[in-house]
């Protein structure tokens, strides 16, 4: 069984037409990286099926394809569950990001337009007032709206592409510290801004590495914490 009833409205009933199992995986990502279907959470097929609306064959095979890509362990007699990543999963994972963040902040000094500097700018006003108000759905989806644009910004397609790839991971693992982060986090998104905007390309890659390692330090530390408790 879920250990806890899902949030009303957490889980929209999907509506037909469309491929199903397509919209029932991407609701159950959305649910995983969200973390309202948190590590070690028992995924129940029958269960799910209610919730979304549908079958259980849709269910069963995008948790099987869940499992294909890491976020769901499929456990022989005892069923599925979100994956709980490891340490060494999330320190390795963050660290490229570290790589393709920095690169990408890096282009965009030399690349951005002074349009896409002031989308960046209302994206961390957007950011900085929900940070103000502890939204962490807000913050957490806003961040990776402006990691997004400067991604975009950059102007680097292949770059681009390799950082989609671990997009959602990173936001599973900033979501359970974007409250910790806070204001803090969008002081430095305005670093960087500053930085694109004089067109300083070493300011900005150095920006966005002190940026992204200290998110990788907090999630550190909320893991640690975590193991303590």
């Amino acid at each position: 069984m879920l250990s806890a009833e899902l949030p009303q409205g957490a889980v929209p009933k999907l509506e037909r037409p469309g491929p199903l199992r397509e919209r029932v995986y991407e609701a159950l990502l959305e649910l995983i990286t969200s973390r309202t279907l948190p590590p070690g959470q028992h995924l129940v097929e029958s269960e799910l099926a209610g919730q979304l609306g549908v079958s259980r064959q849709p269910v069963r095979e995008a948790l099987q394809r869940l499992s294909n890509e890491g976020w769901v362990d499929l456990r022989p007699a005892q069923g599925a569950f979100v994956h709980a990543p490891t340490d060494e999963e999330a320190d390795q994972l963050l660290t490229v990001r570290t790589l393709l963040e920095a690169e990408a902040a890096r282009l965009a000094a030399a690349n951005a337009t002074s349009a896409g500097i002031r989308e960046l700018e209302a994206l961390c006003a957007v950011g900085e007032e929900a940070a103000r108000r502890e939204d962490v759905e807000t913050v957490v989806d806003t961040n990776a709206a402006f990691h997004s644009k400067v991604m975009e910004l950059a102007g680097n397609a292949v770059l681009a592409e390799l950082a989609a790839r671990v997009d959602q991971r990173v936001r599973w693992y900033y979501t359970p510290v974007a409250r910790q982060r806070g204001a803090r986090s969008w002081q430095e998104h305005r670093e960087l801004i500053a930085a694109i905007t004089d067109r300083d390309e070493q300011r900005a890659t150095g920006v966005m590495r002190t940026h992204t390692e200290h998110t990788r330090a907090s999630y550190q530390s909320h893991s640690w914490e975590e193991g303590q408790g």
